[in-house]
């Protein structure tokens, strides 16, 4: 069944889009949650129309994301923590304090785009990434300090 979405839907498809989905799927989770509309042969060209507006938005949010992937790049942030004698964390750092520290250089990510090679309990310079999209993961380097 084809159906016109009305909101972005995560691993789905983008509002304003025409997707193939199964017809137990559309009426039974999309339809009662108001998140799609089915595409009948009457109204069929009225949404293609509308549908071509997204492959344009598509473009203008993959180029704000390798703008985002530059800016984040460019990043060498340090974090102080307390610490053990022997220059280990108390508790290892985690996405939100990431977050916590992008969003006071003008950056603003959600937790679940931070990525670690691996947790980071001692005190160094490390390497974190962030996953903009599948194709946009920038790096940018990270000084735990005391």
């Amino acid at each position: 069944m084809n159906v016109f979405l009305l909101k972005d839907i995560l691993q789905v498809g983008l509002k304003n889009e025409i997707i193939k989905v199964s017809n137990g799927y559309a009426k039974n989770f999309l339809f009662p949650n108001r998140l799609a509309i089915e595409v009948t042969s009457s109204n069929e060209k009225f949404y293609t129309a509308k549908s071509r507006k997204v492959e344009n938005r598509a473009a203008a949010i993959e180029s704000t994301s390798s703008i985002l992937g530059d800016q984040i790049a460019k990043l060498s942030l340090k974090l102080k923590k307390k610490m053990h004698d022997n220059n280990k964390l108390y508790a290892s750092i985690n996405a939100s304090e990431i977050v916590d520290l992008l969003k006071l250089s003008n950056v603003s990510i959600s937790k679940s785009q931070v990525v670690f090679d691996k947790s980071i309990k001692e005190k160094g310079t490390f390497t974190v990434t962030i996953k903009l999209s599948s194709k946009i993961q920038p790096q940018f380097t990270l000084q735990v300090i005391a």
